[in-house]
């Protein structure tokens, strides 16, 4: 029954994917990232290294993506923040799996949620903008 959730829900998260507009996809790319870092938490408070390290991975795979997927010339400052902040944010996770912290985590939690925020935060009439030509 558990694997059928799992693959239940692995089919929704990709059928809201596929519909997304690219602002939707990185509500779900940092929301993920955050999911993977509470769960990776819980995983070194259980002692469960394996999990945590992969759930960590998980996590640096889709903040390594956001990075990448910034759009410097067009995002000015704002991109260059952002990919500084996630170069930050991908430290303090190797650090926080190298060393057990979970108040690294936490930390890591904090900031990326505050990302999160700022970018639910965008109105609806500006998540289709498209790229001039």
């Amino acid at each position: 029954m558990r694997g059928s959730l799992k693959a239940y829900r692995q089919v929704s998260v990709d059928s809201q994917k596929a519909e997304a507009s690219p602002h939707k996809v990185v509500q779900l790319l940092l929301g993920g990232s955050i999911d993977k870092l509470i769960q990776s938490k819980l995983a070194i408070e259980t002692n469960q290294v394996a999990k945590k390290g992969e759930l960590m991975g998980r996590s640096m795979e889709i903040i390594t993506h956001l990075k990448a997927s910034l759009d410097r010339e067009q995002g000015g400052e704002i991109a260059a923040n952002l990919a500084s902040l996630y170069e930050y944010v991908l430290r303090r996770i190797a650090e926080a799996n190298a060393g057990n912290d979970s108040g690294i985590v936490d930390e890591v939690v904090d900031l990326l949620k505050t990302v999160k925020e700022g970018w639910d935060a965008i109105p609806a009439e500006h998540h289709h903008i498209k790229q001039p030509a």
